[in-house]
């Protein structure tokens, strides 16, 4: 954050972009494609949420990075306000994870007692601050804009885009919206430097990667591996396997919304591109 507060904004998103950092909720977008956006709308109201909703049965990635190193979403969360334009931030919690909202509002209010948050942040006169806002739990607010409607207090209804949040978001105002685990990966790549971040990975998608497996393995848990890493690897090498006597026949990825795929595919590598043309996602 230090390093970000004396850097222009248009360094930031550069040294994203080197990073090729892609949103970590799902879809893959590309983190500075979407910052930029933002950033170039006109106003200076706008505004930062961090998805920790995350309600596919079986996912807990998001709640153990939240309740485990909250700090370093928030500092992810920080610098994505400071790059945009932002002075406003929610961090968007399950009700249903007490644990991962008391972690997050905890870490909140010791960072602004450091002054970390707050009215000119490390003397660099920038102004931001956070709210934890916790959802009433239905599986829809995990979606952009019905998170958005929940926040401003109405029913958490999708609605058709465009205008995507970037242009038109929270209260009608620029909103970027991204993923807990992507935060915490820009907070990362800032700290250590694109290069490191770019090595992991694969060609058109960089870094690590939360996953969590669960059902008939020898050990069930959340596990961060390269991006394109084989599904193989995850399941046998990691997860040790099927019980004795047993065999895995298929893997269901991505919860509700993804797809089951086949034994005879777990070789594809774990990466958005490979598993969306192999129709697994």
């Amino acid at each position: 954050l230090k390093k970000c507060l004396k850097m222009a904004p248009e360094e930031t998103i550069e040294e994203l972009k080197k990073a090729n950092l892609r949103g970590r909720g799902g879809a893959g977008f590309p983190t500075w494609i979407k910052w930029n956006i933002c950033k170039e709308q006109p106003g200076d109201t706008k505004y930062m949420i961090a998805n920790c909703d995350e309600g596919d049965p079986g996912a807990f990635m998001n709640r153990l990075l939240a309740e485990s190193d909250p700090h370093r979403i928030l500092e992810g969360l920080i610098i994505a306000g400071h790059t945009i334009g932002a002075n406003r931030g929610f961090v968007f919690v399950r009700a249903e994870k007490p644990l991962a909202a008391k972690r997050l509002m905890k870490a909140a209010e010791d960072a602004r007692a450091k002054g970390f948050l707050g009215g000119n942040i490390l003397g660099s006169g920038y102004c931001f601050d956070i709210e934890v806002f916790l959802s009433a739990g239905a599986f829809v607010c995990g979606e952009e804009t019905a998170m958005i409607a929940a926040i401003q207090g109405e029913r958490a209804n999708p609605i058709q885009r465009p205008p995507f949040p970037a242009v038109k978001g929270l209260w009608g105002m620029p909103t970027i919206i991204n993923n807990v685990e992507s935060l915490a990966h820009v907070a990362t790549i800032m700290a250590e430097g694109w290069e490191k971040f770019a090595a992991l990975g694969t060609e058109k998608s960089k870094g690590t990667k939360m996953y969590c497996v669960t059902g008939a393995v020898q050990r069930t848990g959340a596990y961060e591996v390269q991006v394109g890493t084989p599904i193989n690897k995850l399941l046998y090498d990691i997860a040790g396997g099927p019980p004795e006597g047993k065999v895995i026949k298929a893997v269901q990825l991505g919860g509700p919304s993804g797809g089951c795929v086949p034994a005879t595919m777990f070789d594809l590598p774990m990466d958005y591109d490979s598993l969306q043309s192999a129709g697994a996602i």
